[in-house]
């Protein structure tokens, strides 16, 4: 399999921390939508990451759908999801919201990167979203007592809200008090110790006008 996509961008990282959790192997290429966005297009029109090359050829987009079938590879014994039923459907809304706060954090990055005049409202909105966000995620985080969002292991719902936090945090800071987010700060502190968050990480690079 390839993986294509820069290990900055949140939505690649969890496909790739996964990758190294089911122990699939992988190629990785780093290619950036902005500098490399021809050689992206050869396997996915939109130039969007994470794309993900089958050995086959078959092509996957978008992480949601591409974690969806490396579930449905390793199995329900070994998936980081359940299968059915309400808490899965839990854990699919928590990293809803996780990858939603994605999005606006990169929104609020290309704002300031690319645009000379920035929309003040635009700016507001997209402020105000991941802060509401990041309210919900703290509450329902601080309620847990395991050492996993839901239960011993760690799953998706872990994965992607790490890996959000870790570029709002870079991209944001001022966005994101560790004082008023404890129960966040050490979520993200704990997986970020782990191996496989060490290893797929890489410093953020906002693109350039």
């Amino acid at each position: 399999m390839i993986l294509i996509g820069q290990y900055d961008s949140p939505f690649v990282r969890r496909v790739g921390i996964a990758l190294r959790l089911y122990e699939l192997p992988f190629e990785h290429r780093p290619w950036s939508t902005f500098g490399d966005g021809d050689k992206i297009a050869a396997y996915n029109p939109l130039r969007r990451v994470p794309t993900l090359v089958l050995a086959s050829g078959e092509v996957l987009m978008e992480s949601t759908a591409i974690l969806d079938y490396l579930d449905e590879w390793v199995g329900p014994g070994k998936a980081m999801i359940t299968a059915r039923g309400p808490e899965r459907r839990h854990v699919l809304r928590i990293c809803a919201l996780a990858m939603g706060l994605g999005d606006k954090a990169v929104s609020l990055i290309y704002e300031r990167a690319l645009r000379k005049e920035q929309s003040k409202v635009w700016v507001e909105r997209c402020e105000a979203q991941i802060g509401s966000v990041l309210g919900v995620l703290e509450k329902e985080r601080a309620a847990v007592k395991t050492p996993h969002w839901f239960g011993q292991h760690i799953g998706h719902a872990d994965i992607a809200v790490a890996c959000v936090l870790r570029l709002t945090t870079e991209a944001h800071p001022q966005l994101f008090d560790r004082a008023r987010y404890g129960a966040l700060s050490a979520h993200a502190a704990a997986c970020e110790a782990l191996p496989p968050f060490q290893e797929i990480a890489q410093p953020l690079s906002p693109p350039k006008v």
